[in-house]
Order: structure tokens, then C-alpha cells, then sequence
């Protein structure tokens, strides 16, 4: 029995498998080994019985999470991981690498991610190409869904939206200035709390400020992430994967269009293809 994980900084997606077939699947809030310790990691753990009851059985466990880019954040998470399924063998990648394996199997390409963060790669069929794109919900992330929730809390404090999104976003979310300034500055995960407005904009898709705060978003990351990737890997298939390309694949196409690009694969949820390909 095997187990495929795939987590973001907002949701870990669960699969549980039995001779290429799932059997159980659970979902649970990321974890993130930059902002998630042991302790934390296993009281989540604990608080899903399908993990409780499948944890004996399970004998080997994929793993792909934001946050565990180095070697030492890998480990962090593996022994975690294996404190509570005594009986696996825990392999742990990033995010990037579980993206990249969902979208092109063993082929080559260039994989764009745009989910809770973002980042973009060559993959030469093996493994992500090294680069400076992973700064993370302070310095990078753009385009993701807590950049676009980092927009959309600015607009508001600056009473720069629309009157209607601004009575929109006050009625949802009833928030004050002191609040949201305190959840960012001074309590943790401010990057969950960043990502939790992508709602907003999915609810209010149509409204065309909000396509513009989109389109301005994938122009950002196509300026950032995915134009210097092209540059240096000229005619290689671009895949993109995430909550937010897959949620928004028709303005990413578009964006793409104006730059002479074709998207050759969206995959909105990896944890389908990841469980397929360990599987077999």
C-alpha cells in the first residue's frame, strides 16, 4: 500500500492506494515544513482517522510540499512523517518536482505552478532545473493565490475597488483595517490568510475589475517566472498546474497568446496524476 501526498502552503491532498487503485483519500491543511513543525505536523496527522487507520498498512509514502527545497526541510518533514507511519518509507520533493512529474510524466518541459504559491522550471524528464524564482508569499509568489489576495486586501484598505466589490468583500469577510493588519504582521501563516481571498475572486470572476486583477497577476508571472524560462529553453511544451491556472485557464491562455506562447497542458489538481504515475 502506498501514499501519494501533494501539499501546497494552504491544503495537503491525500491518496491512498492498494494495487493501483485508491482506496481512501483525505485533505487536510498544508503542511509546509518552513512553517510547520514536528509537533504541529503530527497533531494534523491525528486528527484524520482514515491516516489513523490506513497508517500500519502503508509501506511507502510520496511526498510533495511547498517549503521542502533543501535537503534539511526534507528531512524535517520525512522524520515527521515517519514518527507517525512507523512501518513506511517516507521520500520527500517539493512541490515544483511533484508539479513537474503530474504534468510531463517522464517527458521533458517547462512546468509553471500557480496554486497557493509559484514558481516555474525546466524539467528535463527527471528532475526541476535549479533557479532563483522560490522567494516565497513576501518576495515572489506572483500570480498565486495569496499574491492576488495580497491585491485584492490593498485595494480594499485604499478604498481603491469598485463600490460594489468593496460592499461585496466588506459583507463577506467583515473585516477592519487593525484586523487584517495584525493577521499579516503580527500572527503566523500569513500566507494562508493571504490565500483565503482567492474565494473572492473566484465568486466574482466575471466582474471586470476582478478580470483585470487576474490578467495583471499571470501578466506578473509570465514577466518574472515564465518568459526568462522560455528565453533560456526556447521550443519546449509549457504545462501549467494549480488551483489558480486551473480555476483561471482561459485568461492564462490568453495572456500566453499575447506573447506568442500555447499552453500545452492545465492540470488543475496533481494528486490524480501523481497517484497514477507511483502507481504503476
Amino acid at each position: 500500500m502506498i501514499a501519494i501526498v501533494y501539499s501546497g502552503s494552504k491544503t495537503a491532498f491525500w491518496k491512498i492506494a492498494r494495487e493501483g487503485k485508491a482506496i481512501a483519500e483525505c485533505t487536510m491543511p498544508g503542511i509546509n515544513p518552513c512553517f510547520n513543525d514536528q509537533k504541529s505536523i503530527l497533531q494534523l496527522l491525528n486528527k484524520k482517522t482514515v491516516l489513523i487507520n490506513h497508517a500500519e498498512s502503508i509501506k511507502k509514502i510520496y511526498v510533495f510540499a511547498a517549503g521542502a527545497s533543501s535537503k534539511a526541510r526534507k528531512d524535517e518533514l520525512a522524520t515527521a512523517l515517519g514518527m507517525f507511519f512507523k512501518y513506511s518509507k517516507v521520500i520527500v520533493k517539493d512541490d515544483l518536482y511533484g508539479a513537474a512529474i503530474s504534468a510531463c510524466y517522464n517527458h521533458s518541459g517547462i512546468v509553471g505552478l500557480l496554486g497557493s504559491g509559484a514558481n516555474c522550471a525546466y524539467f528535463d524528464g527527471k528532475k526541476p532545473e535549479k533557479n532563483n524564482f522560490g522567494l516565497g508569499y513576501v518576495l515572489g509568489d506572483e500570480g498565486s493565490s495569496n499574491y492576488l489576495g495580497k491585491m485584492i486586501l490593498k485595494r480594499f484598505l485604499q478604498k481603491n475597488l469598485p463600490k460594489d466589490l468593496h460592499s461585496l468583500f466588506e459583507a463577506k469577510y467583515n473585516l477592519e483595517r487593525p484586523q487584517i493588519l495584525e493577521r499579516i504582521y503580527k500572527k503566523p501563516m500569513a500566507q494562508l490568510f493571504l490565500s483565503s481571498f482567492f474565494d473572492f475572486f473566484v465568486e466574482n470572476r466575471n466582474h471586470p475589475y476582478i478580470k483585470q486583477l487576474v490578467d495583471d497577476g499571470f501578466e506578473r508571472y509570465f514577466q518574472t517566472y515564465l518568459l526568462p524560462t522560455v528565453k533560456a529553453r526556447p521550443n519546449k511544451e509549457i504545462h501549467f498546474v494549480g488551483l489558480v491556472a486551473g480555476t483561471f485557464q482561459d485568461q492564462l491562455r490568453t495572456v500566453a497568446q499575447k506573447h506568442d506562447l500555447e499552453i500545452t497542458s492545465i492540470t488543475k489538481e496533481p494528486i490524480y496524476n501523481l497517484l497514477n504515475y507511483y502507481s504503476n
